[in-house]
């Protein structure tokens, strides 16, 4: 008997002056997609980066949590000033923003009793409701409350709790990817790429140009939660590649 899959989608939040004024690159949208499509079939629909700005913060996930099973956003989470990502997720659900005695146990803990200073323990606030994810990377929980996650910024420490959140959402069929990489341009492959979408509208066909020790090609990219589906239109990409003569560097 074939598992039914529903349709399951999230929205990312990146909150950050410093993403917006080109300090910082982000590197986390990349991360939670990858994740969110390859490992639990959920669409990532819309992407927003938006500054330390409570209201903003307030306005964007109260718009986006209607819109999209998930929201996950990141920053605003750590000890200073400008963190005030806890306190507006208590505006938006209308909760108090309270202590939390699990997330001093784990942070007093990991920086003993003579280190956890004042700043540290802002980070032991958040929202009445919010349960916590685990982070084996720093210590600093993050938290979700309902179907909104509040992850940190630092890129490595948000992908190492991501596996802590496996438990706590509930995905669809998970998303294939299939890359082809040619020595072409687009204009000579946009016209039997075109005519192949329009046979497999349930693929997701993207071309993507690169320029690689002085040769310009594009990576063609598949996607899609049906296997077989990926399969027949890989076939006719490459059968056109193949007519066309245009070298194929890579397939994965």
């Amino acid at each position: 008997m074939k598992k039914n899959f529903k349709k399951v989608n999230a929205a990312i939040i990146v909150i950050g002056n410093e993403i917006l004024s080109g300090r910082t690159q982000d590197l986390n949208v990349s991360f939670i997609s990858k994740w969110l499509n390859e490992k639990n079939g959920i669409s990532v629909n819309e992407v927003r980066v938006i500054p330390d700005i409570e209201k903003k913060i307030i306005s964007t996930i109260r718009e986006l949590k209607k819109k999209y099973n998930y929201i996950f956003t990141t920053g605003g989470i750590g000890p200073t000033h400008d963190d005030i990502t806890a306190q507006s997720i208590s505006k938006v659900f209308k909760v108090k923003y309270v202590y939390h005695p699990e997330a001093f146990k784990i942070l007093e803990k990991y920086y003993g009793k003579k280190d956890f200073n004042e700043g540290r323990q802002r980070m032991v606030w958040m929202p009445s409701r919010a349960k916590l994810i685990l982070n084996p990377s720093s210590g600093a929980p993050g938290f979700y409350v309902k179907n909104v996650f509040c992850l940190p910024g630092v890129p490595s420490i948000l992908e190492s709790m991501l596996p802590n959140i496996n438990n706590k959402i509930v995905g669809g069929k998970p998303i294939i990817s299939k890359t082809i990489s040619l020595i072409t341009y687009e204009s000579e492959i946009a016209k039997p790429l075109k005519k192949v979408q329009e046979l497999y509208k349930k693929v997701d066909i993207g071309s993507y140009p690169f320029f690689m020790k002085g040769k310009i090609g594009v990576s063609i990219v598949l996607r899609s939660n049906d296997k077989l589906k990926i399969k027949n239109c890989e076939k006719q990409v490459l059968t056109f590649v193949k007519k066309k003569r245009i070298k194929i560097i890579n397939r994965d």
